[in-house]
């Protein structure tokens, strides 16, 4: 007899079989990214790397590492996401709590207007939001890349928090009314810590998106000395475009954060929902 809450034999082969699958799909770039990486330097580009180089070694991250000066702009993408990610989320969740406290007609309100602002394209406010920054003379800073944080970075965040919060039993919230908690006591002591699966997938969202962002620091940043990663893995492609294996190393030692973040959340999420944790 198969344990309450747990899949049978057959439907969990399946299901690993399929995320093995899927596993192999997305893995055959990074496999190509990584044994592409390990050749050495200055040999002649190919089309794609060869599964197993003929010659491996390390050359080309060091050579990486110096010529990109990517520690640098790795404590400079570090920064941007350390301080960006947790604000983001802090006024996502905050707004998304306080829909579930407005009335159903200004809610929804709020909601369409939200879903309106995703529509305008990114491109549309650079113009705008340049002149900004260049008048307060906070371009060439990391200002400007952790701005958007101070809005939730994205209007769909809001609504998801709202949605999480708005399936939490009404019991809960009665209990805390009862229990004479104010709305941000409700907030933290209740509503976010039963929200945490939805924290941990936008944490991961919102730090790849802030990791990989390479069009504001394109727009505001000049000095070198301030570039974050992406910026930092166009100069070196610049520099000589075609040593493949150094650009490569660069682009492996940019890509492992992001990777071990989502495995982290992934990891988090499917604790909570899946068919052993689903509630």
């Amino acid at each position: 007899m198969t344990p309450p809450g747990r899949a049978p034999a057959p439907h969990r082969r399946r299901r690993a079989y399929g995320a093995a699958a899927v596993t192999v799909i997305f893995l055959s770039p990074l496999l190509l990214l990584l044994t592409g990486s390990l050749r050495e330097p200055g040999q002649p580009p190919v089309i794609a790397p060869p599964l197993i180089p003929d010659s491996v070694g390390t050359a080309a991250y060091d050579q990486a590492i110096h010529e990109g000066d990517l520690v640098r702009a790795a404590a400079n993408s570090m920064i941007v996401a350390a301080v960006g990610v947790p604000l983001s989320l802090l006024v996502a969740s905050l707004a998304g709590f306080a829909l579930t406290q407005l009335p159903r007609r200004v809610t929804a309100t709020v909601i369409a207007l939200s879903m309106l602002a995703m529509t305008v394209p990114a491109t549309a406010l650079l113009l705008p939001r340049f002149v900004l920054f260049r008048t307060l003379h906070l371009t060439d800073t990391l200002v400007p890349l952790i701005a958007p944080a101070l809005i939730a970075t994205s209007p769909l965040y809001p609504v998801i928090y709202y949605l999480a919060f708005r399936a939490i039993p009404a019991d809960s919230y009665d209990l805390c009314r009862l229990a004479d908690l104010t709305p941000m006591q409700t907030w933290r002591r209740m509503a976010l810590p039963q929200v945490r699966p939805v924290t941990a997938g936008l944490a991961a969202l919102t730090f790849v998106l802030t990791w990989s962002n390479v069009l504001d620091p394109m727009v505001y940043l000049y000095d070198r000395a301030v570039f974050t990663l992406p910026l930092a893995l166009r100069a070196l492609a610049a520099m000589d475009p075609h040593n493949q294996p150094v650009f490569l190393a660069a682009a492996v030692l940019t890509t492992l954060p992001a990777l071990l973040v989502i495995g982290v959340a992934q990891h988090r999420f499917l604790h909570a929902y899946g068919p052993e944790g689903a509630p």
